[in-house]
């Protein structure tokens, strides 16, 4: 199976449905049900999603389910998981072991950007995983990718292996200069890759939109927010998938209804979507995604997506009961103003967001106001 035979629907494995603190494997069996007897068939997970868990829900609802040539599969080389090249070999086969697979149809160096690039080249990683796919344990190499396009021309003129590049593009980052859709897209078509999008409604932001933002949207029709995102990033020539990171039923009934047909967006719906972007990037609003990537190293225990979205709540979404919440939030782990500015988190960032000034501007928001 090829992704030229696939819907252009990804499931992506990072956003799985809690009870408790645990993920609900019941619901996420139902979840895959759904989505696979839609018709789609293609699954995107890394072994550093869900605190290492993620790979191992796949494998209890996915490939113990289902014959392996029903489905398209995908990890990643993350690395937060290997300090050398001896390291990546073991890790490898702990992942199909984790999976339950005897290959991968994707294996992805995860997060490239311009510094962790230095890192899987000095590791061999690309000329490691050219000999896995040799030996018929990966199908196609590629990368996920956050950085500019300059970057990433660099890394497609080194690295001629790669297949397919996996980039972060909806329609605000389209033109977000800290995210570069439209540039890297462009090198991506330059270097005649396969498109895997990821973010396609920024962390869910787009399928939640604030009232004014929503207003704006539904001159397009009666399609939800999230449909027309999806809709947006699908309809880019060379984009061979779609990745959305459901997390209940009710996403995954959503993104199969707009994709079992997928229809690009009109000319009319598209001025919608220019429009509902210009206000948009307008508003006062931090662009974290909630990958959480930036929480388990934080000396501080600072759940730092969790705050920016209340803080977002506050700013974006006028709900000013969010002081409450926070801090009930911040009963158990640190609060904004207890940032210790070790970088840990800017340097885990994908968005490339600077973190400690961020949570300064939450602390004033939260922490200062017994003292205003």
């Amino acid at each position: 199976m090829e992704l030229n035979e696939c819907k252009k629907l990804g499931f992506g494995c990072m956003r799985f449905p809690k009870l408790g603190e645990e993920i609900d494997i019941e619901q996420v069996k139902r979840m895959f049900d759904i989505f696979m007897e839609a018709g789609f068939t293609y699954f995107d997970t890394a072994h550093v999603y869900h605190s290492g868990k993620s790979e191992l829900v796949v494998r209890e609802c996915l490939t113990e389910r289902y014959p392996r040539e029903k489905f398209m599969l995908t990890t990643k080389l993350s690395t937060w998981n290997f300090q050398k090249e001896e390291d990546i070999i073991p890790l490898f086969n702990e992942q199909l072991r984790d999976t339950g697979v005897e290959y991968f149809d994707y294996y992805l160096m995860h997060a490239q950007d311009r510094e962790e690039y230095e890192k899987y080249k000095k590791c061999r990683a690309y000329e490691i995983a050219s000999e896995l796919k040799k030996q018929g344990k990966i199908k196609h190499i590629g990368i996920s990718f956050h950085d500019s396009a300059e970057v990433l021309r660099k890394i497609l003129t080194e690295q001629p292996t790669i297949e397919a590049v996996q980039i972060q593009f909806n329609y605000v980052d389209y033109l977000n200069p800290e995210v570069d859709g439209k540039g890297v897209y462009q090198v991506c078509r330059e270097f005649g890759k396969d498109i895997i999008i990821m973010e396609p409604v920024k962390g869910g932001y787009l399928a939640n939109l604030p009232d004014e933002a929503k207003e704006t949207l539904a001159v397009a029709g009666e399609g939800s927010p999230a449909s027309y995102a999806v809709r947006y990033a699908a309809g880019f020539e060379g984009v061979k998938m779609v990745l959305s990171g459901m997390s209940d039923i009710a996403q995954v009934e959503d993104n199969v209804a707009t994709m079992k047909d997928f229809q690009p967006l009109s000319e009319e719906e598209q001025a919608v979507i220019e429009k509902t972007r210009d206000l948009l990037i307008g508003m006062n609003r931090i662009e974290c995604t909630a990958c959480r990537y930036c929480t388990d190293g934080c000396p501080m225990n600072i759940s730092i997506p969790d705050i920016f979205a209340l803080y977002n709540s506050k700013t974006c979404y006028k709900n000013w009961g969010t002081e409450g919440e926070y801090d009930k939030l911040t009963e158990k782990g640190g609060k904004a103003c207890e940032c210790i500015e070790c970088g840990q988190c800017e340097s885990a960032c994908p968005q490339h967001l600077p973190v400690i000034e961020l949570l300064k501007k939450v602390s004033e928001k939260y922490d200062n106001r017994d003292k205003k």
